[in-house]
């Protein structure tokens, strides 16, 4: 990883602060956005104060990762207006869903970048003019790196649209434009994030991602490959593949080998510089096929865990969040993946609280947790996002739950899950259990 020079002295145009917020994809933005100003020829430093420039790369996923993005913001702000800091540009997920709002917000932003144009961000740094036609409804516009989507944003840079985009389905998908390669490392030097696509074509009640990053976007095998081939060589003996929805990979694209041929790829490169482990994410349930499965029973590289968001296990609550599987479904996988593959770590999250879950659905979803005894596992309360189909549901007062409802609902999902992990750990404890392990030193 590249260095970053700590400053306490007055302000430096050249001197660049950067707050990464948000999930791992967001890292991945915000790695890139640190080597294109270093590249630019600015000095990236570790303190605020001093810097001639705070940007700060944000998370508007939930209602709690837009407030926490905006405490970061003002503060960065109150720095400028003692003349600790220069300017203050603000990017990503917050960016690009509340561009209109921004400056309401946060009148003292000096400039705004959306997720499609991270690439412009020595630009506007620098404090350049955008097009005047990027953002017509945002006043002045030269303030604004903002791409509506990314079909703007590819024909902005003379990129073609690939002609698809689920299933070959509409002819309007973009594919995979942007440039991972070359990231300034923010993980320890033997991890790295691989990201394999962008945004997302499933249709979630509770989510606001395609709303903010579009249809899903395949990155194409050879991009990815030349990318883990560089990740190899700088280290990493992990890579976490990462997308909003990976076990889709390849569908927008007419990629036909699909998610099986990008990990059969992936496990030959891994071989190729001497083993690594490849850890799959954000998979999706009802795209979960058996030939997938197969991937982590003969492929050496891949390790035996993978991330699956279930959300939640009663049909009721499953139809209503238009999850496109059953709790049935789902039981099936998760049988399917230990038989085929003895030891696998399967980790989930669930939402509790949708609008109108009721006690008997809570108690199917704890049955679920007992019952299946993941690994590890994560319980968000829901939150009420516009515009989101289950936002609008959330209005009624019929279907809306208390907050204390979810709260209790929440510590009984995650006592349960405590008793499993800890009975877990005594049960390998006990057999003496070995595994490999990776150790970050010299």
């Amino acid at each position: 990883m590249a260095s970053v020079r700590s400053s306490r002295s007055r302000p430096r145009a050249d001197t660049v602060a950067f707050v990464s917020l948000g999930c791992p994809k967001n890292l991945v933005d915000s790695e890139k956005m640190l080597s294109t100003l270093r590249d630019a020829g600015f000095e990236l430093v570790s303190e605020h104060d001093g810097a001639g420039t705070i940007v700060i790369n944000t998370c508007g996923f939930l209602e709690a990762s837009r407030d926490e993005s905006m405490e970061v913001i003002h503060e960065a702000l109150e720095r400028k207006r003692k003349g600790r800091v220069g300017r203050v540009v603000v990017a990503g997920c917050l960016v690009q869903r509340h561009r209109a709002k921004m400056l309401e917000w946060a009148p003292g932003i000096d400039a705004l970048v959306g997720v499609f144009d991270r690439d412009r961000i020595a630009h506007a740094v620098r404090g350049e003019h955008a097009a005047s036609t990027r953002s017509a409804t945002l006043e002045p516009p030269h303030r604004f790196w903002i791409s509506a989507n990314a079909l703007q944003a590819a024909a902005e840079r003379g990129r073609s649209t690939v002609g698809l985009t689920v299933n070959g389905a509409d002819g309007n998908g973009v594919g995979y434009f942007e440039d991972d390669s070359g990231r300034f490392r923010l993980t320890p030097r033997h991890w790295a994030y691989l990201r394999v696509s962008e945004g997302c074509n499933q249709r979630c009640a509770f989510c606001t991602i395609p709303s903010i990053r579009g249809k899903m976007r395949s990155k194409p095998i050879d991009a990815i490959l030349r990318e883990a081939r560089e990740l190899f060589q700088q280290g990493a003996v992990e890579l976490d593949l990462i997308g909003q929805d990976t076990t889709s990979y390849g569908a927008d694209i007419g990629y036909e080998p699909g998610l099986v041929g990008l990990l059969e790829s992936l496990d030959r490169e891994a071989a190729s510089h001497g083993g690594a482990w490849l850890r799959l994410m954000y998979a999706y349930p009802s795209t979960f096929d058996d030939a997938m499965i197969d991937c982590f029973a003969r492929l050496p590289n891949l390790l035996e865990y993978v991330d699956i968001p279930l959300q939640h296990a009663s049909d009721r609550m499953l139809t209503a969040m238009r999850r496109q599987t059953s709790a049935a479904a789902q039981r099936s996988l998760i049988r399917r993946l230990r038989e085929r593959v003895p030891g696998m770590a399967i980790r989930t999250t669930f939402i509790t609280g949708f609008p109108g879950e009721t006690e008997e659905d809570h108690r199917e979803l704890l049955d679920f947790v007992r019952e299946s005894r993941f690994d590890m596992m994560g319980v968000f309360r829901y939150s009420r996002e516009q515009p989101t189909p289950a936002g609008t549901m959330d209005l009624d007062p019929a279907l809306h739950v208390p907050d204390e409802v979810k709260a209790e609902r929440e510590q009984e999902l995650m006592l349960a899950q405590q008793q499993i992990a800890f009975e877990a750990a005594k049960s390998m404890a006990a057999r003496r259990t070995r595994v490999d392990v990776l150790v970050d030193g010299p």
